[in-house]
């Protein structure tokens, strides 16, 4: 007997044959576990994942996105900025930074009172509340 007629006790076992496709082993290339492994995968669309990030909104027609609340000013504010016989509107609370815009536009305003009012004013183009109007007709000043 010579060495090259020698068998071993053990042979080696085979290797496990798995993945199959291309030389990269047991996975082929497509990492391990996961989405991304599994066979005739379809990914989750990414535009999906964007809609669902978003809240629903409920209601006809979203009103409430449609019609924003207007930005509320106290009549004790517009007291305190205001001269006697000033004319309040949308630009005058802008510059005096009573109201701010938002997204660029300047927001619907609505005045709400209470309080006493000791000057004469002129409110234009702005909601008010019965009682700020009530206090401001008292006081001399009028309500457009």
């Amino acid at each position: 007997m010579q060495i090259h007629q020698i068998k071993r006790a053990h042979p080696n076992k085979a290797k496990k044959i798995v993945g199959r496709g291309g030389k990269r082993g047991t996975t082929s290339g497509k990492g391990t576990k996961g989405q991304l492994a599994r066979s005739g995968r379809k990914l989750r669309p990414e535009l999906r994942d964007l809609i669902k990030k978003i809240p629903k909104l409920r209601g006809y027609r979203f009103a409430s996105v449609n019609n924003p609340r207007p930005a509320t000013v106290k009549l004790e504010d517009v007291v305190k900025v205001f001269k006697d016989g000033d004319v309040v509107n949308l630009s005058s609370l802008l510059s005096n930074n009573l109201i701010s815009t938002k997204k660029g536009r300047v927001p619907a305003v609505k005045i709400l009172g209470a309080g006493d009012v000791s000057k004469k004013l002129n409110i234009v183009g702005c909601e008010i509340s019965k009682k700020a109007k009530e206090l401001i007709e008292k006081a001399g000043g009028s309500v457009k």
